[in-house]
């Protein structure tokens, strides 16, 4: 990258890849708790089974790339940080929720926690300030 021109297309590209995975993520994660708490069949199709793990890993891979490209550190941009950690806890929750709670309250109470989770990060990324609801 020689120009700041092609520097900017390509944060704006990785970011539009990176917000619409995140969009996508988010969707199909609600539609699945949906679906988890109808106890419906569509949560055995294969194409659910599947596709949150492509659109997982496009959303990690732009994210890698877009703090690489803004020259951001996770281990010393507390915004990011946040994010990261903010990460974990959603992951942790979801795959309570449609994998391994053992009741549905405890699934469900996870599914919502998810939630709440979800638009902390992405407060946190709107605000780049980690203490958003304090």
């Amino acid at each position: 990258m020689g120009f700041p021109w092609e520097m900017m297309m390509s944060y704006a590209l990785l970011k539009l890849i990176h917000v619409s995975a995140v969009l996508l993520s988010y969707l199909l994660f609600l539609t699945r708790g949906i679906w988890m708490m109808r106890a419906s069949a569509q949560l055995q199709q294969r194409w659910v089974k599947i596709m949150p793990h492509v659109i997982d890993t496009v959303l990690l891979a732009s994210a890698i790339m877009l703090a690489v490209l803004i020259q951001q550190n996770p281990l010393t941009d507390a915004w990011l940080t946040a994010k990261v950690v903010g990460l974990l806890v959603y992951i942790g929750c979801g795959m309570v929720a449609l994998r391994f709670g053992k009741t549905r309250t405890v699934k469900v109470g996870s599914w919502i926690m998810a939630q709440v989770v979800f638009f902390y990060i992405v407060l946190v990324a709107l605000t780049k300030n980690p203490a958003i609801l304090l």
